[in-house]
């Protein structure tokens, strides 16, 4: 598959940011804000571009680990599932139609300045224009783009330079006229206008280096245009009664007109003209790839994907985009098409943020963003916090159309996406049930039967040899990061007793990318192939070697476990292990719905296991765990060593019965050379760290579960990062 070129460099990507947003939010909005909380809109304005932030950090991300994705869409889609990527389309295409509507009625304001002409019916006009450029494909030029964005933004330099020139301070009292909630709203009105910084997102596959380059352009378009619009919204009250400006769709001209006369404010309309037109055409563009891609992926019906035979373009949303737009124009005030415009968005960008949460949480393997967001997950729980906060200060007309959206998207996936979808988000995969409850219904039997078994046949398209051993004791996955792929083989091969052992090589790959084409062998697997066969005849073990693909990492663990009848799947770990109460980690999954024993490898890198330490809990007296543990000191040589810690506070008979007991569990398990240790401290993470030093593998069990756990996740092992040697933990069904 050819890729595109990379050749996108620093400033064109700034360039690129910055036309997205320069538009409507600036030419057409201070006006209307003003109206909402008096002279301190520049205040809104500024607090705005904080409020997009975590939105910037978060697909700045989401861009690096998916770069040739499609962008929000299919974010949301990926991480939520079908149900929420088809009311994210939805939301997505109408925010940007809203947009552009808004943007057109922008535009004729202006040009009513130069003729006299009626302001609905030129907006519907030119919408005819712009439908017939998208129709045959006449985009616009990014240097076209970069000239128009020039120009705007050396105007709006001069404007706001002149303006202070004849600044009265005396304008902006009362700064707050409508109180703190005036504000509030203010910002929520204005959110709008930053909402293109995140489309230079959807090109990171063209551009240079963009794990350092989107972040930092996203970044300073943001900064630069919350300055500018800060300084040109400051300027403007400060030359502006607010009160003549509360019913102003072209604050721009007035401004520009005030301070320079006729010649000035002509000027400033022939700019408002041409930047706002340019809007409009590429937010058409934009918007109507939503609906198309939500054809083509089978989530709405397919003449929504239908392509003109002549010119290429997706003719069915391009019109079905205009049309709606007409209605826009015809049926909604400038103001209505704002706060809807500015509510989708806010939804949207809230999701953004959730994205990478259950992303970065459910550690999915195919998640590896060469860009990670600072702050988290603070940044992103900011975002979403503050989206709430400004929808609900949006108004009710707003807040029913986000509702009805959210239905009829619901709607549109349940009568004609369900059947149809091909993909399964990450939550639906790794959600627990508050997640799955709000968002999906329990698959009946009868379809989770199904489904194993396409995955079972997926495995065994993408074996090296085409068949999974069915009679292996033990399966040890891979997944390509494993410090020592033969360390964890030898661990598999310990606990398996001389019988069978299965290495499964798996690569999880988001439900975009085709299996197909990941399924001829690589370099890395044939290495891994030939270093598991080298350490197999030294071990004289017996080692089968396979390779597979997958969309669901865990399930077709689960599935492998139930084809090969396994007793234990050994696979390595970073210590790492969330369950939290709306998603979890994979292991945590797997630890609720494997059929077979659970052991998790924690490599220090120590190659020879010689000394073995068994940490088992007062109480917890497992026969197969420390059985386990022996066959690992039989299959190493290695001495075994059954570690207790208990409180400091017990007596010298409980700790000499404590020992005793534990001599007894050894002398039933057949253990002939153990030895038993008592460590009496009240900080078993801290004694076991240091006595840990002495040994090259630790093993432990699963610790319990409290509310604590559930609510807000385990987090990392900390008995795990606290041992000086390699630590394996078992979990014995």
């Amino acid at each position: 598959m050819k890729k595109l070129e990379r050749s996108l460099s620093l400033p064109y990507v700034v360039a690129i940011a910055i036309g997205g947003m320069l538009g409507s939010g600036i030419f057409v909005l201070p006006g209307l804000a003003a109206a909402k909380t008096g002279p301190s809109v520049w205040l809104a304005y500024l607090l705005a571009g904080i409020c997009i932030l975590p939105a910037v950090f978060s697909k700045s991300e989401l861009a690096t680990a998916m770069p040739t994705s499609g962008g929000t869409y299919v974010y949301i889609e990926r991480s939520f599932g079908p149900i929420l990527g088809t009311i994210s389309g939805i939301g997505l295409w109408l925010s940007l139609l809203l947009k552009s509507s808004f943007a057109l009625v922008g535009f004729g304001a202006y040009l009513l300045i130069m003729a006299d002409l009626p302001l609905k019916a030129t907006a519907l006009f030119f919408l005819g224009l712009i439908f017939l450029l998208n129709m045959m494909g006449a985009k616009k030029v990014g240097k076209v783009q970069l000239v128009i964005v020039i120009l705007s933004l050396i105007g709006l330099t001069i404007l706001v330079l002149s303006g202070f020139a004849n600044f009265d301070p005396s304008r902006l009292e009362p700064a707050f006229t409508h109180g703190s909630s005036g504000l509030i709203s203010a910002i929520a009105f204005v959110y709008i206008s930053f909402a293109g910084v995140t489309k230079v997102a959807a090109i990171a596959e063209e551009i240079k280096n963009p794990d350092k380059n989107l972040p930092i352009a996203m970044l300073l378009a943001l900064v630069l245009i919350t300055i500018i619009y800060s300084l040109v919204t400051f300027s403007l009250v400060g030359n502006v009664p607010a009160a003549e400006l509360q019913n102003d769709i072209h604050p721009i001209y007035t401004f520009a007109n005030t301070i320079g006369g006729q010649v000035a404010g002509t000027a400033a309309a022939v700019l408002g003209v041409i930047t706002l037109i340019s809007m409009a055409n590429s937010g058409v563009l934009a918007a109507s790839r939503f609906p198309f891609a939500m054809g083509r992926d089978k989530l709405l019906p397919p003449i929504m994907s239908k392509v003109h035979p002549r010119f290429l373009t997706p003719i069915v949303t391009i019109g079905l985009t205009c049309a709606a737009m007409a209605l826009v124009i015809i049926f909604l005030d400038v103001e209505k098409i704002a706060k809807l415009a500015s509510a989708f968005k806010v939804m949207m960008f809230m999701l953004v943020n959730a994205c990478v949460i259950i992303l970065r949480e459910t550690s999915v393997q195919w998640y590896n963003p060469s860009y990670r967001s600072p702050l988290y997950p603070f940044m992103q729980l900011f975002g979403i916090i503050a989206g709430f906060v400004l929808l609900a200060f949006l108004g009710m007309f707003p807040l029913i159309a986000v509702i009805g959206i959210c239905f009829i998207g619901f709607l549109a996936y349940y009568f004609y996406g369900r059947t149809r979808a091909e993909r399964s988000g990450v939550l639906k995969l790794y959600g627990h049930r508050p997640a799955l409850f709000l968002l999906y219904r329990k698959s009946n039997t009868a379809a989770w039967k199904s489904r194993t078994s396409g995955l079972l046949e997926k495995v065994k398209e993408a074996n090296l040899d085409g068949a999974l051993a069915e009679d292996a004791s033990v399966v040890v996955p891979m997944f390509g990061k494993e410090r020592s792929p033969e360390m964890l083989v030898e661990m598999g091969a310990a606990l398996s007793g001389s019988q069978k052992l299965q290495v499964v090589h798996l690569t999880e790959v988001p439900d975009q990318t085709m299996l197909d084409a990941l399924l001829e062998e690589d370099v890395y697997i044939s290495s891994l192939n030939r270093r598991i066969a080298t350490m197999a005849e030294d071990k004289k073990v017996d080692v089968d070697f396979d390779a597979a693909v997958t969309h669901e990492l865990a399930k077709t663990l689960q599935a492998i476990s139930d084809q090969t009848h396994c007793k234990w799947m050994v696979m390595g770990w970073n210590g790492r292990e969330r369950n939290g109460l709306l998603i979890h980690n994979p292991i945590g999954w797997l630890l609720g719905h494997l059929n077979c024993n659970f052991a998790l490898f924690k490599d220090r890198g120590i190659r020879y296991i010689r000394k073995v330490m068994v940490c088992s809990r007062p109480g917890r007296n497992d026969p197969h765990f420390i059985a386990a543990a022996l066959r690992i000191c039989t299959f190493y040589q290695a001495e075994l060593t059954l570690c207790r810690v208990v409180s400091s506070s017990l007596s010298k008979e409980e700790v000499d019965s404590m020992r005793h007991l534990s001599e007894v569990l050894l002398q039933q398990c057949e253990v002939q050379a153990g030895k038993v240790i008592i460590l009496q401290s009240d900080d078993p993470v801290k004694i076991i760290g240091q006595v840990s030093a002495a040994y090259d593998l630790m093993i432990t069990g699963t610790p319990g579960k409290n509310f604590k756990n559930v609510l807000v996740g385990t987090g990392r092992d900390k008995f795990t990062e606290a041992a000086a040697c390699s630590v394996l933990r078992l979990t014995i069904g």
